[in-house]
């Protein structure tokens, strides 16, 4: 039997990450991608501005030290099979999906060429990362768009076709600062999906195999509907309330992990946290 120790690792960003000072989320990402050996490919899908995009994380990583660091700009589906593209992945040790809109992303590379290299290089343990859209995209369902600071309602949010990088979940980014706990539960609850994850701005949540840990100024909110009693999404239209009872949630800061497999956080690397909050009791 043949053993690897390959790890799957994605560096998922809430968007608006440090870019001038320590720009600690990026440097974790380059570090893990090969620091001064890096081979970074910048992808610019998401983006209408991919030249000014990219070239603002090409500075930044640069001045980190990454040995390569180059721009996949692909405005159309046939840019996706660009053997210029296709290139840069195969030679890539980390990718990075930029922020804009993640319609762009999915609707340009979703099941391309260049789609099956970047899923391939990361089964082959290149990082893989995305800031804002790059982080909306990385379910396999995801957020196309929705209303933020609202109560959960059926309408409020639009759901499409992910990149599948980490199914099973829901990804919402920008999340404190958008007051979009609401939008998450509702994609949540319309979706099999359990596990909804919240990243505030200037936050990660870097994923190795079934392990998260936190990183950055704020936190990622965990909403786990796995074990919830009881929800109305099947006897309400569209624009009336949710209900939710039973769900827990997590709030995660800077350097707390979380258990993809068991769903609980890790504390203090050691002991699994058993406590939880209910989603709607008097103690949110």
């Amino acid at each position: 039997m043949v053993t690897t120790n390959i790890k799957r690792q994605l560096v998922i960003i809430g968007g608006a990450e440090d870019k001038e000072g320590d720009c600690q989320i990026l440097r974790e990402f380059l570090r893990r991608a090969g620091g001064t050996k890096a081979h970074i490919v910048i992808m610019t899908a998401a983006t209408e501005l991919p030249r000014e995009v990219g070239e603002n994380y090409i500075r930044v990583f640069e001045r980190l030290g990454a040995e390569k660091v180059r721009i996949v700009d692909t405005e159309t589906r046939e840019d996706a099979a660009s053997s210029t593209a296709l290139a840069a992945v195969n030679d890539a040790t980390g990718i990075f999906f930029t922020g804009g809109d993640q319609a762009r992303i999915t609707s340009i590379l979703k099941d391309t060429q260049l789609d099956e290299a970047i899923h391939k290089r990361f089964a082959e343990g290149v990082v893989v990362a995305g800031t804002s859209a790059g982080a909306a995209v990385m379910p396999d369902t995801m957020i196309v768009e929705g209303d933020s600071e609202t109560n959960p309602r059926i309408e409020i949010v639009d759901i499409g076709p992910g990149m599948g990088f980490l199914p099973g979940v829901i990804i919402d980014q920008h999340f404190s600062q958008r007051g979009r706990l609401g939008r998450l539960i509702s994609a949540l609850l319309q979706e099999p999906a359990d596990l909804g994850f919240g990243i505030d701005e200037n936050t990660a949540m870097v994923v190795t195999d079934n392990q998260i840990e936190v990183v950055g100024e704020g936190a990622v909110t965990i909403v786990d509907e796995s074990d919830a009693t009881h929800n109305n999404i099947d006897e309400i239209l569209k624009d009336e309330p949710l209900a939710i009872f039973g769900a827990k949630l997590h709030i995660l800061p800077n350097g707390y992990k979380f258990d993809l497999e068991t769903r609980k956080p890790i504390l203090h690397n050691a002991s699994v946290a058993d406590s939880s909050v209910p989603v709607g009791s008097g103690n949110v």
